[in-house]
């Protein structure tokens, strides 16, 4: 949400229609409705979200037939590097999380 907000004040449009967002994660359903609403033209990531994804993964919002625009999908893109830094991100969250209730 972040990077689609920065962008539009960037290009000073709300439309991000030639855009292309390069993320760590698949957006979750929240994120790829800001993708669609915004016009993205594509979303690249790596990691997979199975279970809370919304660019293939639980479900397709991205692509949906009932939205107006479709955003181009390419996932995997360094999938390992991707899965690494989140694990290693959260486990961080969770250490600090740790050694403040001690």
């Amino acid at each position: 949400m972040l990077a689609l907000t920065a962008a539009e004040e960037a290009l000073g449009n709300w439309r991000l229609t030639g855009c292309t967002l390069f993320v760590t994660k698949e957006p979750c359903p929240m994120c790829a409705g800001a993708m669609v609403h915004c016009r993205l033209d594509r979303v690249v990531f790596g990691a997979p979200d199975p279970k809370g994804g919304a660019a293939g993964g639980a479900m397709n919002l991205l692509q949906h037939d009932g939205l107006n625009h479709y955003c181009t999908i390419t996932a995997g893109v360094g999938q390992e590097q991707c899965a690494t830094v989140l694990r290693e991100f959260f486990a961080e969250q969770r250490a600090k999380k740790a050694a403040e209730k001690n």
